[in-house]
């Protein structure tokens, strides 16, 4: 697909890897909707890339069902949806005092992640389904978020680990699914990326990170999994598939 002149949406496009996406998609020619909980960070991106901004909880049917809805009066029908909304957290299965871990921490990662990205994209692939296909019969393409946690879970990570591993189960499923409507799904799995999370990180401890990848020895760009994403978008024939992009990393227990 061409991304001249298309109407994409990108969730958790106010920061991080969806910024970089977002002002990659504008870069290309996109009319780009920013989604994200953070209203004010989305207003600003979307003034800088000539996009617009819709305030959005993945989680919540009525809050994306007007996201949707506030985009497509603004740039028509959107072809493109990027999920890479998403939150994180670390948690024990046992903690330091002997107690359990807090059932509810774990139901609000994977709430956000995998329940959230599905729901918006069972929205937005109703909508896209209903529009005319381009050259080839191709309609629509949605990239999920994962991540190497979703192979290479640390300690801790139960809740992120499990919520990553099923954006990955879910890809080639949800492609096979969509296939018959013309809408492609893929998913990329980042590794250690310079986002503003772990840019908060001592200095020390970004540098131990970016030593623990093969190569190249760093944190990956943003733009490096903006590039990826809509790399994805424009070749026809990435169907079903997650890719990892980490620079080789495996990671270790903790």
């Amino acid at each position: 697909m061409n991304i001249q002149g298309q109407a994409a949406l990108v969730t958790g496009g106010a920061s991080g890897l969806g910024e970089a996406t977002a002002r990659e998609l504008a870069r290309l020619g996109a009319k780009v909707a920013v989604l994200d909980v953070n209203a004010a960070l989305a207003e600003q991106v979307a003034a800088e890339i000539g996009g617009i901004a819709c305030p959005c909880d993945i989680t919540s049917t009525d809050s994306v069902a007007a996201a949707l809805a506030r985009a497509a009066a603004a740039h028509g029908p959107a072809r493109i949806l990027m999920n890479i909304a998403g939150i994180g957290t670390a948690k024990r299965v046992i903690g330091k005092d002997g107690t359990a871990a807090p059932l509810e921490d774990f139901a609000r990662v994977i709430q956000v992640n995998l329940v959230g990205s599905y729901n918006i994209s069972r929205l937005f692939a109703a909508e896209c389904a209903r529009l005319q296909p381009l050259d080839g019969g191709e309609r629509g393409v949605m990239v999920f978020t994962a991540s190497v946690a979703a192979f290479d879970g640390q300690v801790g990570q139960q809740a992120y680990s499990a919520s990553k591993g099923g954006l990955v189960g879910m890809t080639l499923p949800m492609a096979r699914d969509l296939a018959q409507h013309g809408i492609r799904v893929c998913t990329i799995a980042p590794g250690l990326f310079a986002t503003p999370l772990l840019r908060s990180l001592p200095e020390p401890v970004q540098a131990s990170l970016a030593a623990s990848i093969p190569f190249p020895p760093r944190l990956g760009k943003p733009s490096e999994f903006a590039e990826l994403a809509c790399h994805i978008v424009t070749n026809g024939h990435l169907n079903g598939e997650v890719i990892r992009l980490d620079g080789a990393l495996r990671m270790a227990p903790r």
